[in-house]
């Protein structure tokens, strides 16, 4: 009690410091860090105007994520910048220096791989996430290694750039199967080596087709000339090609590269998707979900610029959806009918021929099927949103939530698309209307389709675990099954007992109320009496303490330990609660479960639910059990090496084994290896026979 009056008083001296910084926060832009009571930054925000911003925390209402944040805040720190820019690149840095709780982070696996002409006397090609600056030629990103590794082994056989990591001696079988020019034992000459790097440029950027027809030319004359393996091997590269480009959905007149973005949000999480588009042409999509706690846009942001610190290779132009709020809620067909309309309050622009009211309502379609969006762009020039040239959105919002979504300033998607081309130096569009906000839609309704997939498969995997747990109890002849605890013991011919207890409620288990014992009482291999002890402890701490009683109780063994255990609750505790065995077969799998006075096997189909629930049950309390059991075991092996050696006691053991970190490294030292540690010399020779006789 006195502790949590205490964390009270903390808490409101706390705020009233919070308070007093509040009243002094400037009219700037610039990035704020949030710290919880031990001062770690748990998240860090920027915001056009930090006094706004920040003070939106502390007043008014929030949602429940929201709260969470703020509930943990204890005190704040900002850094005032000079633009927008600089607070986007200044938080995209602290964010990757801190890696603050509540904040989206890019993890090691968010690294995008590239393809690499290494800067040689004698090139190779490969797959690399490190982009360096040493003069090598990159192509990317992909959007996983697969498409980057599918990508290089085509290349591999049309273009005969060596493959070997070190130069070997003599020619290997690429040479001979004409995938590589053996430099190993014949000169290359360096324009040979530049005509490669070229070729490759330019089928990566788009002029596969021009490379199809020299290859379709090749086969021919290969064909003329009666060498029919070289003709099948051209052939093969063909299908390759036309293989790989038929991947790609839509096609663009402009032939650019375009990197386009959609997110949705539901239930505090946030799933981002980025359509790659690459000379025109969209070739792979790449879906990032995870929990987030600021404002959406802002989160959402967070999530871009970081994505583009880690992948510097950025494309000739990038689209960004606009915020839900500003977003009509319709069908994937209708994104594009209202376009004018939401258009109504911007000043936009046209890339090229401004559109006469006929050909903006002819933009005003369905998004593009992904499969069939062959069609020019030509005919669908469409009307945009430049970032640089929009005015504030904030008229179209509810007025009484104004300060709250506006208060952060890069919350808004035409200040934070300028910030973002600023920095990186691209085009960054906020699409109002036409296909580009068809793309934006897609990217945006792709999102909000693998979002609920998420939450339908936990509610479907909840249901099923559910349902299993409810069968399983009737065919115990239970009426409810909510919480099942299953013991289990481990030793090894009587050395070392353990025991340990897992939870299981509503069929998943629980693991913060796992148990692990230390047997006591029994000497010797007696899985009986440890069934016993453990059974006893568990249960007087459960009525001694008013824990929450188990619906069945899971005794890993056959009708002995039933009795055990049964014998225990109901003779000495007085407790009557249903006890079951779960029995293995030879092969060490669950076999069967024995339930009652008399215990009898009760059948249960090895393809239901209810039988798998098992099996986990059976599984999980094994690899507790056994993990502790060799815990245990290694301890008690160093621990019986050492104090065996006269005159070293616990606390010499415990120093020999911080300093040396293992046996073996003990074993393996020196006497003035000792001497730091304050052991003689005598000793030292001691400890170095025993271990060294024991080893023997």
């Amino acid at each position: 009690m006195e502790s949590y009056a205490e964390d009270l008083r903390d808490q409101e001296k706390a705020l009233e410091n919070i308070r007093h910084k509040l009243a002094l926060l400037p009219d700037a832009s610039g990035c704020y860090l949030m710290k919880n009571s031990e001062g770690t930054i748990i998240y860090v925000g920027k915001a056009k105007v930090l006094k706004n911003r920040v003070r939106s925390y502390f007043t008014g209402s929030h949602n429940g994520k929201t709260q969470r944040l703020v509930s943990d805040i204890r005190d704040f720190e900002y850094i005032v910048t000079g633009s927008n820019m600089e607070a986007l690149i200044l938080e995209c840095n602290l964010i990757k220096k801190y890696q603050p709780r509540y904040n989206v982070l890019l993890k090691d696996d968010k690294t995008f791989p590239y393809l690499k002409i290494t800067n040689e006397e004698h090139p190779k090609l490969e797959v690399t996430r490190r982009v360096l600056k040493d003069k090598a030629k990159y192509f990317g990103p992909y959007p996983n290694s697969y498409a980057a590794h599918q990508t290089k082994k085509l290349l591999d056989r049309m273009y005969p750039l060596r493959k070997c990591g070190v130069m070997p001696k003599e020619v290997c079988l690429y040479y001979h199967m004409h995938q590589c020019l053996g430099p190993c034992v014949k000169e290359v000459e360096q324009e040979t080596y530049d005509q490669i790097g070229q070729e490759i440029g330019s089928f990566l950027s788009g002029g596969h087709e021009e490379i199809k027809k020299d290859l379709q030319h090749k086969m021919q004359e290969a064909a003329e000339e009666l060498y029919f393996e070289r003709a099948k091997e051209l052939r093969d590269q063909i299908i390759s090609i036309d293989a790989m480009m038929e991947k790609q959905k839509i096609t663009t007149a402009d032939a650019k590269d375009r990197d386009v973005f959609g997110f949705s949000v539901d239930k505090g999480w946030m799933c981002v998707q980025i359509l790659y588009v690459r000379k025109g042409k969209m070739i792979e999509r790449h879906m990032s979900t995870f929990p987030f706690y600021g404002e959406a846009y802002s989160d959402f942001m967070s999530y871009v610029t970081q994505y583009y610190s880690d992948n510097p290779a950025v494309p000739q132009e990038i689209l960004l959806p606009d915020t839900p709020k500003l977003m009509k809620q319709a069908e994937p067909g209708d994104v594009g009918q209202s376009a004018e309309a939401e258009a109504a309050p911007h000043t936009a622009t046209t890339e090229g021929t401004r559109q006469t009211s006929n050909d903006a309502a002819q933009e005003a379609g369905t998004v593009p099927d992904v499969q069939n969006a062959e069609h020019s762009f030509e005919r669908l020039a469409d009307t945009l949103l430049v970032a640089e040239e929009r005015v504030s959105y904030g008229e179209a919002l509810d007025r009484d939530n104004t300060e709250t979504q506006l208060s952060g300033g890069l919350e808004e998607p035409a200040t934070a698309a300028h910030a973002l081309a600023e920095w990186l130096d691209v085009k960054v569009l906020v699409p109002q209307r036409g296909l580009k906000k068809q793309m934006t839609g897609m990217a945006t309704e792709n999102a909000r389709v693998a979002l609920d997939e998420k939450f339908k498969l936990i509610e479907r995997d909840e249901e099923r675990t559910s349902k299993a747990a409810s069968n399983l109890g009737r065919a115990i002849g239970l009426d409810s099954l909510h919480r099942v605890e299953a013991f289990d013991n481990s030793n090894i011919q009587g050395s070392d007992p353990v025991s340990a207890m897992i939870v299981f409620i509503d069929g998943k288990p629980a693991k913060k109320e796992y148990r692990k014992y230390k047997i006591r009482s029994v000497q010797g291999p007696d899985d009986y009496e440890t069934m016993r002890e453990v059974i006893r402890r568990r249960y007087e701490r459960v009525l001694k303490e008013n824990l929450e009683r188990p619906n069945l109780i899971v005794v890993d063994g056959g009708r002995g330990q039933i009795k055990a255990a049964v014998d225990v609750l109901e003779n000495e505790l007085g407790l009557f609660i249903p006890v079951c065995g779960l029995v293995k077969d030879a092969k060490h799998r669950t076999s069967q479960l024995l339930v009652g006075d008399s215990p009898e096997a009760v059948t249960l189909a090895r393809n239901s639910e209810e039988f798998y629930l098992l099996q986990r049950i059976q599984d999980e309390v094994h690899r507790f059990a056994i993990t502790f059991h060799r815990e245990q075991r290694g301890k008690s092996m160093v621990t019986s090496r050492l104090d065996s050696i006269p005159g070293i006691g616990e606390k010499r053991r415990k120093l020999l084994l911080k300093h040396f970190g293992s046996l073996k490294k003990i074993r393996e030292a020196s006497v003035e290896d000792f001497r730091p540690l304050s052991i003689g010399d005598k000793l030292a020779r001691q400890i170095i026979a025993a271990l060294r006789e024991e080893e023997s």
